[in-house]
């Protein structure tokens, strides 16, 4: 096979012939007997559940008024969504400071956008994460000088958010750390940090979760407390790490050990090796893996719920439970499911994009 047909068969390299869309589409659908039975099962489904569900989400639906009025038609209450719309994004939260909250969520989704961008990847983004948050975590406190709010009135979409970006930003570095442990020549060390990973990997999300709210009370000196957010965030954050070391520890057994002479040859020592020869190399190697991580994590803080945290997914279903509205859990869960899609779908595409141009790079040291 040569390599224009190679590269045209799996779209990647530079100088990719592409065939016509309309081409492309009919290989797609109907190029086998497969795709194209699969192509008639799908089209007949689209064709059974489509039309009812316009009708009950556009034609039937009631886009305003009261609980009355929607019980009145069939379809959806986006009437429900409208009222609840703020309850949903910023659940407890005093009305007149929803600012604050609406402030941190552009903040993160900015820190979060300019991290993506290989054009910011310098020492300033780092600086720019340690700034962004503990600016947002004293902002929605209210420090200083503000109105003081406890994090148990905190919820909806910026808890979501902060609780994701603290934990990325704290279990990437310990990531790397526990995968260069892993890969250690010390047994002791490589032991520990094994036992720690599988340990973790092993452990349900939600145990982890329960012993950060009624384990490390218990564990921690009299008179000293935590903030129940912050002990669910410095556990996720534990927990994260071992699932990320594993991703980074695929990355660097990418180099091959002429990588590791060279910097040896250079005079270079164990750390600055690392920094300066194999981690960038290693790192570059699995983005679209950590990208494709961090999407999971995303999903995975709707588990706060079960400890009492509302984030999105809780403030959402709790907005159903209001006596004014009882019942309209349907119309909040697909508010919630249009926003976790929004996030997941552009990750999606950043990491295709991302692993696009790394495969279209010259792979400097490889082989």
């Amino acid at each position: 096979m040569s390599v224009i047909e190679a590269e045209t068969q799996f779209g990647a390299g530079p100088g990719t012939v592409r065939p016509p869309l309309r081409a492309r589409l009919a290989d797609g659908l109907f190029g086998t007997k497969l795709n194209t039975a699969i192509t008639i099962v799908t089209t007949a489904f689209l064709v059974w559940t489509v039309p009812s569900l316009l009708r009950w989400a556009l034609i039937d639906a009631t886009w305003s008024g009261t609980s009355a009025d929607c019980a009145a038609r069939a379809g959806a209450c986006w009437a429900f969504i409208g009222t609840k719309l703020r309850f949903i994004f910023f659940a407890f939260y005093p009305p007149d400071l929803h600012w604050r909250p609406l402030f941190v969520i552009l903040l993160l989704l900015a820190l979060v956008t300019a991290s993506v961008l290989p054009r910011f990847w310098n020492r300033g983004l780092l600086i720019a994460w340690f700034g962004a948050i503990g600016g947002s975590w004293l902002l929605m406190s209210g420090w200083p000088g503000g109105r003081i709010v406890p994090s148990n009135q905190w919820g909806g979409l910026p808890v979501t958010l902060l609780v994701w970006t603290v934990c990325f930003a704290v279990a990437m570095p310990l990531a790397v750390l526990l995968a260069l442990a892993r890969r250690s020549k010390m047994g002791g060390l490589r032991t520990l940090a094994i036992g720690y990973i599988e340990l973790m990997r092993g452990t349900p999300m939600v145990a982890i979760l329960y012993v950060a709210m009624l384990i490390v009370p218990m564990a921690l000196p009299e008179g000293i407390t935590l903030d129940k957010t912050f002990r669910a965030m410095i556990m996720i954050a534990l927990f994260w790490a071992a699932y990320l070391a594993e991703v980074v520890r695929g990355g660097l057994q990418t180099i091959p050990p002429g990588q590791y002479e060279a910097a040896t040859a250079l005079g270079l020592g164990y750390w600055r090796s690392m920094q300066l020869v194999i981690l960038p190399q290693a790192l570059r190697v699995v983005i679209p893996g950590i990208v494709n991580l961090a999407i999971g994590f995303l999903l995975a803080t709707s588990l706060l719920a079960v400890i009492g945290i509302f984030d999105l997914l809780n403030a959402a279903k709790a907005s159903a439970t209001d006596p004014k509205w009882l019942g309209f859990y349907d119309e909040a869960y697909l508010l919630v499911a249009a926003i976790y899609f929004t996030f997941c779908f552009v990750g999606s595409r950043y990491s295709r994009r991302l692993e696009r141009r790394l495969s279209g790079r010259p792979q400097h040291g490889r082989g």
